[in-house]
C-alpha cells in the first residue's frame, strides 16, 4: 500500500495486530489521573474568606466559578445552579419553558384589526 511517506505502510495480516503487548499493566486511564489532580491540594488563598488554606483544584475552580458569578457572569451562575441543584433545574426548566411558551402565545395576538373583504 502506498502511503504518503514514500510506500513504507503496509497492511496487517490476518490476526495481526499494531500493539501485540497491550497498554502496560497498571498505566492509569485518563479519567483517574484527572480525579487525581483535581484532589491535588495546595495553598491557595481562599477568596470568600481571605486565609490561606490548603484546597484541592476542584474547590479553587470551584471558587473561581463563583467569583465570575458573582461578577455578573449569568453562564457560571447556571453553571454552578445545574450541579448544585440537578433534579430540581430540570423541573425550572421546564417550567421557564412553560412561560415562554404562554408568553410567545400572548404576545403574538395581532395589532391591527383584521381587514374585512368586500
Amino acid at each position: 500500500m502506498k502511503g504518503r511517506n514514500g510506500g513504507t505502510l503496509k497492511p496487517f495480516k490476518k490476526g495481526e495486530v499494531s500493539n501485540p503487548k497491550g497498554k502496560p499493566k497498571g498505566t492509569k486511564n485518563r479519567s483517574t489521573l484527572i480525579k487525581q489532580w483535581l484532589e491535588a491540594g495546595e495553598n491557595f488563598k481562599n477568596p470568600i474568606t481571605g486565609k490561606n488554606e490548603v484546597l484541592t483544584q476542584q474547590d479553587i475552580m470551584t471558587l473561581a466559578m463563583i467569583k465570575e458569578a458573582r461578577n455578573g457572569n449569568v453562564s457560571a451562575y447556571k453553571t454552578l445552579l445545574e450541579f448544585a441543584y440537578p433534579e430540581e433545574n430540570k423541573s425550572n426548566e421546564q417550567t421557564e419553558l412553560t412561560i415562554e411558551v404562554n408568553e410567545i402565545i400572548v404576545h403574538n395576538e395581532p395589532t391591527d384589526p383584521p381587514i374585512q373583504a368586500d
